[in-house]
């Protein structure tokens, strides 16, 4: 903005006018500014290396810290978004998964989709069905592993998180909602010929709810959680 339109622009506000819609700053937008930083990243990163891509619960996921403590060397890069659901992850792709030319591809998403009030299992798995067809047609010689959803506890009230913050969203992310998108996207990716993979075990409690010693807040891991789940992944890193 150059000073003469500053200038009328406060000449403006002070009597009392209206502003243009378009002369007003965009609100920010942690998510795309996160897409915005990954395309940056991605020019620095090397091809042919493994990627996770999801929500918060991969973006959540402190795997280079964790992965320290054992004798395994590979080269991962996060491209986890907090807040996303599938059709955002549609959206941003290319930056998230395409610009880095991975030989892995690790996948959690959906969980948000399913915390949605207009939420629709059939909604989820078209998305999810399109980004594995995008991914098929795109890195035909990628080794794609779709997630189990991590099981959510409802019953704890954890520290510093008010339960009437997450009742919402416990009215719908439950865990049989859960299992059953569970076994919907196992089926996916059997028919894209993709391995599902289960790697929560240990992450539960006799009612199969995410052990309190691993949960934040009942759906947010803390990282002896991660922990448990990366003993699953090794195998498959």
């Amino acid at each position: 903005m150059t000073s003469l339109e500053d200038r009328d622009r406060w000449q403006a506000v002070e009597a009392g006018e209206p502003i243009e819609p378009d002369a007003q700053p965009e609100a920010h937008d942690e998510k795309k500014e996160k897409v915005r930083k990954y395309k940056i990243l991605n020019q620095f990163a090397r091809k042919g290396q493994t990627v996770l891509v999801g929500s918060s619960l991969m973006e959540f996921f402190p795997i280079h810290e964790l992965l320290q403590r054992h004798e395994h060397e590979c080269c991962i890069y996060n491209r986890g978004i907090a807040g996303y659901v599938t059709a955002e992850l549609l959206e941003s792709i290319e930056a998230c998964i395409f610009e880095l030319e991975p030989s892995k591809v690790f996948i959690n998403i959906g969980t948000n989709d399913i915390s949605a009030p207009d939420y629709r299992l059939e909604r989820l798995l078209a998305n999810y069905d399109e980004i594995l067809t995008r991914i098929a047609e795109r890195l035909p010689d990628c080794r794609v592993y779709v997630m189990a959803y991590y099981p959510v506890n409802a019953k704890v009230e954890f520290p510093y998180v008010p339960r009437s913050s997450m009742e919402e969203v416990f009215q719908r992310r439950t865990n049989e909602a859960i299992r059953e998108a569970n076994i919907a996207i196992e089926r996916l990716a059997s028919k894209h010929r993709y391995l599902f993979i289960d790697v929560n075990e240990g992450l539960t409690d006799a009612e199969g709810n995410l052990k309190e010693e691993y949960a934040v807040d009942g759906i947010h891991m803390l990282p002896n959680g991660y922990a448990v789940v990366l003993n699953n992944l090794l195998k498959y890193l």
